[in-house]
């Protein structure tokens, strides 16, 4: 598979947020976590860092739904790889 194209505000880093991120399988809003986080400082700023927060708060508002509807989830997630 072809390398997509790097960002200047990923090349300062020691692994880019897409390899970190696959390589641990992380799910959408962590992902997004982990981007924002990381670039904050080259390209966003605040904004990002806003983007970050808010993917915090929707995962926290989904892991504190009922057991029974996270481990549904859980198990969907993962019946997909």
């Amino acid at each position: 598979m072809e390398q997509a194209p790097s960002s200047e505000h990923y090349k300062k880093c020691a692994i880019e947020p897409i390899t970190y991120i696959e390589a641990n399988r992380l799910g959408f809003h962590e992902g997004n976590i982990v981007k924002y986080i990381t670039r904050y400082e080259y390209k966003g700023g605040m904004d990002d860092l806003k983007k970050a927060k808010w993917y915090i708060e929707r995962l926290i508002e989904r892991e504190e739904k009922p057991n029974d509807q996270r481990k549904r989830r859980i198990r969907q997630s993962h019946d997909k790889f």
